[in-house]
């Protein structure tokens, strides 16, 4: 079901943007692309911060905006949450008294999210006493977003959340994203153009470039088709999900059974460096091409330890580079870039069709 339908747009001389979106009714979807792309005000249209001419925004068949038949929901009477690139709290109100203003925007009748849920979802018991100044930039930023949850949205809006942290900071957060995500049933449109955020966060994706859409999709689907795309800067890469089966801490294994097509038999189990993950949580793992070797027949004495079957279904050569992007397909259903010389190529005699083997030499759990 799509529960997000707009089209937004405008010509300021300078740029154009013309955006059609069909988004799921669930889960992340992200709006990817360089500065300039369209990103943020594509999120202010949909928050009603701007108001762009020949544009219609729905939410669940709720019209917010149409401009042919005249109608506009101003942003104050709009359920939404938004969150900014930097956490906009009041200073001279404690943790505690900012969630309440949240809290407080809304009738006690029509909250759909529990304040202690959200505290807990977040981490920020030991907080609530504290002031702004007193925090982190990643704890003030866990606090926009417990505020803006808080206001029990239809809809969370997130620009660039963690553009303004460090590292450190980013990879602290993170977690809590993804929990989000995982608890609470609050569809997320989310602004970024940090290729390792996206990958790790999103369910849905758009690329846009220079005010248009040029992808989007499932994460995977549109990681596989725009694997040349300049926005990719660490590299073409696939995406496997899966469940967690076993554990082995003797080993230092964890033990991944991938999601596979429910019209085939075959499953395929994933092997990763040991990891404290629950049986039978869900886990992404990120597949660099370049991590990616391929055999004509099966290797027998190796230390790579996932090494599995796959036909060829497409090969393109990689931009900026003499190699070539080799598109597989497991038995199972998944497919995985190998990124390999155009030598290795022609002297394997490797076409679409072939079958062969994938090792796959590192994997990188987001």
């Amino acid at each position: 079901m799509t529960q997000l339908e707009c089209r937004f747009q405008v010509d300021r001389g300078d740029f154009c943007l013309d955006v059609e979106l069909n988004l799921p009714s669930h889960g992340v979807s992200a709006l990817f692309g360089h500065s300039g792309s369209g990103k943020t005000t594509c999120l202010r249209a949909m928050a009603g911060l701007e108001r762009l001419p020949n544009s219609n925004f729905s939410v669940a068949g709720e019209v917010w905006q149409d401009e042919a038949r005249g109608i506009f929901i101003p942003p104050h009477k709009r359920q939404i949450g938004y969150v900014f690139q930097e956490a906009s709290l009041f200073s001279h109100l404690s943790v505690e008294q900012n969630l309440q203003f949240g809290l407080s925007r809304v009738a006690a009748t029509s909250r759909t999210v529990n304040y202690d849920e959200v505290v807990s979802l977040l981490g920020i018991e030991t907080m609530l006493k504290r002031f702004p100044a007193a925090l982190s930039g990643g704890e003030r930023q866990r606090v926009a977003i417990a505020r803006a949850l808080l206001t029990s949205p239809a809809l969370l809006l997130m620009d660039e959340p963690l553009s303004a942290l460090d590292a450190n900071r980013k990879q602290d957060i993170l977690p809590y994203l993804e929990r989000l995500n995982q608890q609470l049933s609050i569809p997320v449109v989310y602004v970024s153009h940090a290729a390792d955020e996206v990958a790790r966060l999103a369910d849905y994706l758009c690329i846009l470039r220079q005010g248009s859409v040029i992808a989007s999709g499932d994460i995977g689907e549109v990681l596989l088709a725009q694997k040349n795309n300049d926005l990719f800067i660490d590299g073409a890469s696939s995406l496997l999900e899966g469940e967690v089966v076993g554990q082995s801490a003797k080993d230092g294994l964890t033990e991944l059974e991938l999601y596979h097509d429910q019209h085939r038999d075959v499953k395929t189990c994933l092997r990763i460096t040991h990891r404290p993950f629950a049986i039978g949580s869900r886990q992404r793992c990120r597949v660099f091409a370049s991590d990616v070797s391929l055999c004509l027949s099966k290797p027998t004495d190796s230390s790579i330890l996932n090494i599995f079957p796959a036909k060829v279904l497409a090969i393109e050569p990689a931009r900026l580079s003499a190699e070539m992007l080799v598109t597989t397909e497991l038995a199972s259903g998944q497919k995985i870039l190998a990124q390999i010389s155009r030598y290795s190529l022609n002297s394997l005699a490797i076409e679409i069709n072939t079958e062969l083997w994938i090792q796959l030499k590192s994997v990188a759990v987001l």
